[in-house]
């Protein structure tokens, strides 16, 4: 049995109703909102393993509920997945930018669902109990899931976190977005090359508060590595 707990935020009963049923029978505890404002009191009360976002919600939009959750230290680790109808390439790198952690487009079918939400769930919970990685100032600590600098806690989604991950156990070397893909998110999952680089900037601007993001080395024509040396 599933213990885990997923808030679907969903102003359209039906949607709302078929999502619940769907992932009830998959062994998930399921929260539902149908706004911003009682999701964000459920998220207080309950603190969901995950969030499902529609983005068109009746009182503030599900992407800047993302944004604010995100700006927020009590749930900026709390993975979201952005559901909508918008379709275009933009708007998908509008979602990512604003801190969703993945994007499902309307319609969907249940599987495809299920599969982004256990995969994004593998990313957040990945990681070696009881290693510690230190390099260039940061020391990522698998077991307690957080990154620290200077003492303090770098504030970091958990693909961002994975991404960082798998960057100081293979420092030096040069990944392409698809072997980052491959590695990060899982072969077994669709996601778009330009999604890559998203989550870079994303990880980019959080290590940059504490002078660190310069460890993040883009490669022109070749891809991304992870550097103590300057380029």
């Amino acid at each position: 049995m599933n213990t885990r707990t997923i808030l679907i935020v969903e102003d359209e009963r039906p949607i709302r109703e078929m999502i619940s049923f769907g992932l009830k029978r998959a062994g998930f505890n399921v929260l539902e909102a149908e706004d911003s404002r009682s999701a964000r009191s459920l998220i207080a009360d309950h603190r969901p393993d995950l969030a499902l976002v529609d983005w068109m919600l009746p009182d503030v939009s599900g992407l800047e509920l993302t944004r604010l959750l995100k700006k927020d230290k009590n749930t900026a680790e709390m993975p979201i997945i952005l559901l909508t109808a918008r379709a275009e390439e933009q708007d998908k790198v509008s979602g990512l930018e604003g801190g969703a952690d993945d994007y499902v487009t309307k319609p969907f079918s249940p599987r495809e669902l299920l599969a982004r939400i256990n995969a994004v769930l593998r990313r957040a919970a990945a990681g070696v109990p009881g290693e510690t990685l230190e390099a260039g100032g940061l020391v990522l600590d698998t077991a307690g899931h957080r990154v620290m600098a200077g003492g303090a806690t770098v504030p970091l989604g958990p693909t961002e976190y994975r991404l960082l991950e798998f960057f100081m156990t293979h420092a030096e070397r040069v990944y392409s977005r698809s072997q980052l893909l491959d590695r990060v998110w899982g072969g077994n999952v669709y996601v778009e090359e330009r999604t890559v680089d998203v989550h870079i900037r994303r990880l980019r601007k959080a290590l940059e508060a504490f002078n660190c993001d310069g460890l993040i080395q883009t490669v022109r024509g070749a891809g991304y590595r992870f550097s103590l040396r300057a380029v």
